[in-house]
């Protein structure tokens, strides 16, 4: 388990800091990690604010600027992104992290997912109009009425943030846009795939180093070069974890009128994030992928704490956002043991940037809240927040109306529970087929949590980002490293880390010097997407403002 992520990291590490003669014609690492992160820090000027429809290049809504069906098929951003492209860096490397260090096979099953999902699921549903979905956008994180207008929301909260259920039995049920409503199947899916995935693959793997770890086993040559350092003692670990468990214990306990969860809430918490942590950090370290734990938070604590949608929020953190956490800190302490660097440093450094990351991610929170007009509502603005939408839509998914109103016996969508079953039955299937034909190594490849989970991201993430992710990762994957090898182990992790650092630079620039003055260009190369009427629903007699009416 090699954790591709992190062959970046130590790609641009190498070329920083190791001494290399330059070849004859060529360049050294460092200077090719130069030449491109100029190239990207200059070019992002261009999709980052002077022509930004080059995030998402939906030229079938050019060719059919007034069809409201050509524009969901086309639309990078609301619809299925078909032949929709971004030739931007941001748009590529948002959300499923960057392409260049995907394995290839990883590529090809996050491919695979996607397009059964896209391409498949998803149009059957809403042209079979499955769950009255022609009368919701194809596409959308937003929450419907049964007539395809927005839910009103505030109207079934109550003053303490509770559900006031007989102004729910006013509005009525709540309902999904037909991919939203697909992509927490595929989530259901992707839960129950990867418990029974590492089971039947890794599952003897697992318990060989578990035992092996009980006793004196041979070491490779990494760990025999870190034999050298003193290692982190167990003690220190605890500390941390007793200490922050108390204090999470503390605050809800505390400010329970406004967290809304009670003590044996974070205790649960913790025990799935112990729970998930290995299974899926082991698919994480093979794959770079990581399967999202956040929808079986949102569902334990939905089911038996229904009605509570800070509550919600704060089991879906401490469950999920604990885990993902951890499986950064054993990826970063995997960069060290690569590089060397003493256990007891790369711990302290962990504390360190971990406290002073908090502090800086609250205060910039609040700064930007106070100083942006309308953050996270302006649609025309830049800010228009998308994991945020989708995380507060959870919280009204599943914490404020609840699972069983919505996927339970009282719901919609109780059917999507099937999702859980089919799951668990792909993994075998592939088991007993890579069992039945061991010659076809490809099978083994065919990582069922990856593939079934791929769209996990989706949304925030719109159709554009996956596609052109695809792309890049066929090409680095695929097409560089099979007929350029050598040029890909020297360059292909380098470029990735200095694509990533000319972005970061140059967007912090951009607001520094225009975002904060609100210098903008108003123009038809900045109108993202172009495809006005992909949001529109197509059942007859629905009518929503800005789209024509079917009759």
């Amino acid at each position: 388990m090699w954790w591709p992520a992190n062959l970046v990291q130590v790609s641009l590490f190498r070329a920083l800091h190791e001494k290399e003669e330059r070849r004859r014609g060529g360049l050294t690492r460092i200077q090719f990690f130069l030449i491109a992160f100029t190239c990207s820090f200059a070019y992002y000027v261009c999709p980052g604010y002077l022509f930004q429809m080059l995030t998402s290049l939906s030229w079938i809504c050019w060719i059919f600027p007034r069809s409201v069906f050509a524009q969901q098929l086309g639309s990078g951003l609301n619809g299925l992104g078909i032949a929709a492209l971004g030739i931007d860096w941001s748009t590529i490397s948002a959300y499923l992290g960057s392409p260049l260090a995907s394995p290839w096979f990883a590529t090809a099953n996050v491919a695979a997912g996607f397009f059964i999902v896209m391409y498949v699921i998803t149009p059957i549903c809403y042209w079979l109009n499955v769950y009255q979905a022609k009368t919701f956008p194809i596409f959308s994180d937003s929450l419907f009425t049964s007539t395809g207008l927005i839910y009103n929301i505030t109207a079934i909260v109550n003053s303490d943030f509770h559900l006031d259920v007989k102004a729910y039995d006013r509005e009525g049920p709540l309902y999904l846009s037909t991919f939203f409503a697909m992509t927490y199947g595929v989530g259901f899916a992707a839960l129950s795939s990867t418990i029974v995935h590492v089971s039947l693959f890794h599952g003897r793997e697992i318990w060989k180093e578990t035992m092996s770890s009980l006793k004196d086993k041979k070491m490779d040559i990494h760990t025999k070069l870190m034999s050298r350092y003193k290692q982190v003692p167990e003690w220190w670990f605890w500390v941390v974890l007793v200490l922050n468990i108390a204090l999470t214990l503390i605050a809800c306990e505390y400010y329970n009128s406004q967290l809304q969860l009670p003590w044996w809430g974070v205790l649960l918490a913790c025990a799935i994030a112990f729970i998930f942590t290995l299974p899926i950090g082991i698919i994480t370290a093979i794959t770079n992928q990581t399967p999202g734990l956040n929808i079986i938070t949102e569902y334990i604590i939905g089911y038996i704490y229904p009605g509570y949608p800070v509550a919600n929020m704060c089991f879906k953190v401490y469950g999920y956002i604990s885990m993902t956490q951890a499986i950064t800190f054993l990826q970063d302490f995997k960069l060290g043991h690569y590089m060397k660097i003493p256990p007891r440093t790369m711990y302290m450094a962990q504390m360190v940037g971990t406290l002073i990351a908090c502090v800086v991610y609250l205060g910039t929170a609040w700064w930007l809240m106070e100083t942006i007009p309308d953050i996270c509502l302006d649609k025309s603005s830049v800010w228009t927040c998308p994991g945020d939408t989708v995380f507060y839509d959870a919280s009204v998914i599943w914490g404020l109306i609840g699972p069983r109103r919505i996927f339970g016996n009282e719901g919609v969508y109780g059917k999507v529970n099937w999702f859980f079953l089919a799951g668990g039955v792909a993994p075998i299937l592939v088991w007993l087929a890579a069992k039945a034909f061991p010659n076809r190594e490809w099978i083994r490849l065919i990582n069922m949590p990856v593939l079934i989970g791929a769209t996990g991201s989706m949304p925030p993430a719109t159709a554009v980002n996956y596609t052109t992710w695809v792309i890049a990762g066929f090409l680095s994957g695929y097409v560089v490293y099979r007929y350029a090898p050598e040029w890909w182990k020297r360059h292909n992790y380098l470029l990735s880390g200095a694509l990533d650092a000319g972005l970061a630079f140059m967007g912090v620039a951009l607001y520094m010097c225009l975002g904060l003055e609100d210098v903008s260009l108003n123009w038809w190369g900045n109108e993202l997407d172009g495809c006005d009427l992909a949001w529109c629903p197509t059942q007859k007699a629905v009518v929503v403002t800005g789209c024509p009416v079917f009759t």
